[in-house]
C-alpha cells in the first residue's frame, strides 16, 4: 500500500498534471489527493465517456492527461477510447479499478465486468498493468506507461485494487455558484435553412484564430467539404463527445472555440451540459444544429422537438444561450457569442437534409488531431 502523493507525485514530475474522471470507492484515495493537490487540475465528469473526451481534448492543448473510473464504467468509455482515442491516436493515462475481482467477493453487479476487465483492456488494445502498490514501484510503472503510449500514442491503464492506496482525506474548494444565464429568442418562424447554409455562414464569421470541433456524421463531413482549414477538428466516431472534447480545449486555451453538435448527439451526453455550466470555460460556444432526426442514418426522429437545448443550458450553468431559426438570427447570435463570457449556446434548428454532392474527410484522423494540435499551440 503507498500514499495517493507517492504516486500523484512522480505523476506530475513526468507531466502528467490534469486529471479527469468519475469516483469509485477503490479510487477515493488517488481522487482525494489529485483534488487536494493545488498543483494539479482535476475536472469530475458526468460519465466516464464524458472524462475521456474531455482528456482528450485537453491532451490537444499539449497536456498529459490521466482518466480515472470504476471498472462498471469501462462500458460507458468503449465508445470513445475505440472510436476517438484510436482513430486519432490520442494517448492517456487510463486508471480502473477491479470492482468484482475473481475470487474475491464484492456486489453482484460488479461480477461479469470484474470477470472480463482484463480482457476487455486487452480487446480494446489498451495494455495495462497492476497499479503501482509499492513506491518502489511507482516510477518504473510511469516509465513503461510512458514508454508505451509514446510508442503506440494510445491509451495505457492501470488497474487499481482494493487496498493498493491508502486515503489522506479531502480538501475541496466547491466551484462558484453563477447568476442566472441570460436567454435571447430570435426565432423568425421562417422556413427553416440547411445545414449547408449555415454552415456557409458560419464559415464567413467565425474568427481565424477559433478552434472548431464538428460532431460526427454530415455535420463534419458538409463542413470539410465546404472548406478543410487547420482549426477545424473533424470527429469520425465517438458520437456525443463533441462538447466534451470541446469543454477539454477550452479549459486549457485562450482561444475561442466553437462546438459544433447535433441534436442526436447532444442528447446522448447531457451530462456534459452541466459539466460545461460548472465548469464555465469562457470562450466555449456550443451551437447545436438540430434538424430533429439522425441524418446519416435514414432520417429516423430525435426527441429534440419536445425539448429545449437553450433552456437545458441556462438551468446548467451556462452564461447565455439564444434560440434561432433563421440565418439571420443565427449571425446575430454567432455575432454576440464571439464577443461575450461564456459558455454560450445557440440553439439553431434547420430544414433536414445534406449537401449533394457530399465529401468525406481525406485527410487522416492521426493528421487531423496532430495539426489540430499545433494549430491551438500558435501564438
Amino acid at each position: 500500500m503507498i500514499s495517493a502523493s507517492e504516486f500523484i507525485n512522480p505523476a506530475r514530475d513526468a507531466g502528467y498534471d490534469f486529471y479527469t474522471g468519475v469516483p469509485c470507492s477503490f479510487l477515493t484515495p488517488i481522487i482525494n489527493g489529485v483534488i487536494s493537490d493545488q498543483r494539479l487540475d482535476y475536472v469530475g465528469a458526468a460519465s466516464e465517456g464524458e472524462a475521456v473526451a474531455i482528456a482528450a481534448g485537453t491532451w490537444l492543448t499539449g497536456r498529459k492527461t490521466v482518466v480515472m473510473c470504476q471498472n462498471s464504467g469501462l462500458g460507458n468509455a468503449v465508445n470513445p477510447l475505440t472510436s476517438l482515442n484510436h482513430p486519432f491516436r490520442i494517448p492517456t493515462l487510463f486508471i480502473t479499478t477491479w470492482r468484482g475481482q475473481p475470487g474475491l467477493g464484492d456486489e453482484p453487479q460488479h461480477q461479469v465486468m470484474g470477470d472480463i476487465t482484463e480482457r476487455l483492456l486487452e480487446t480494446m488494445a489498451i495494455p495495462y498493468d497492476p497499479f503501482p502498490y509499492d513506491s518502489s514501484l511507482v516510477v518504473p510503472a510511469l516509465e513503461k506507461a510512458e514508454a508505451a503510449m509514446t510508442e503506440t500514442s494510445l491509451p495505457f491503464a492501470f488497474i487499481i485494487k482494493k487496498g493498493d492506496v491508502r486515503n489522506n482525506g479531502l480538501t475541496q474548494t466547491p466551484l462558484p455558484l453563477k447568476p442566472p444565464g441570460k436567454y435571447t429568442d430570435l426565432r423568425d418562424k421562417v422556413e427553416r435553412p440547411s445545414r449547408q447554409q449555415v454552415l456557409e455562414r458560419f464559415l464567413a464569421l467565425v474568427p481565424e484564430k477559433a478552434g472548431i470541433i464538428t460532431t460526427t456524421g454530415k455535420c463534419t463531413r458538409e463542413l470539410f467539404t465546404l472548406d478543410d482549414r487547420e482549426q477545424h477538428f473533424y470527429q469520425v466516431g465517438s458520437m456525443g463527445c463533441a462538447a466534451s472534447m470541446g469543454l477539454g480545449v477550452a479549459l486549457h486555451t485562450e482561444r475561442p472555440v466553437a462546438v459544433l453538435d447535433g441534436d442526436g448527439a447532444a442528447l446522448m451526453q447531457m451530462g456534459t451540459f452541466a459539466t460545461i455550466g460548472a465548469y464555465a470555460p469562457p470562450g466555449l460556444v456550443h451551437v447545436i444544429l438540430d434538424n430533429g432526426v439522425h441524418d446519416s442514418t435514414g432520417g429516423q426522429a430525435t426527441v429534440s422537438a419536445h425539448m429545449d437545448f437553450a433552456q437545458v443550458a441556462l438551468a446548467c450553468g451556462y452564461a447565455a444561450a439564444v434560440s434561432c431559426d433563421s440565418l439571420e438570427g443565427f449571425e446575430r447570435a454567432l455575432k454576440s457569442a464571439f464577443h461575450g463570457g461564456g459558455p454560450r449556446l445557440i440553439h439553431m434548428r434547420i430544414a433536414p437534409g445534406s449537401m449533394k454532392p457530399l465529401g468525406r474527410p481525406t485527410v487522416t484522423p492521426y493528421d487531423v488531431a496532430r495539426r489540430f494540435r499545433d494549430f491551438l499551440s500558435e501564438d
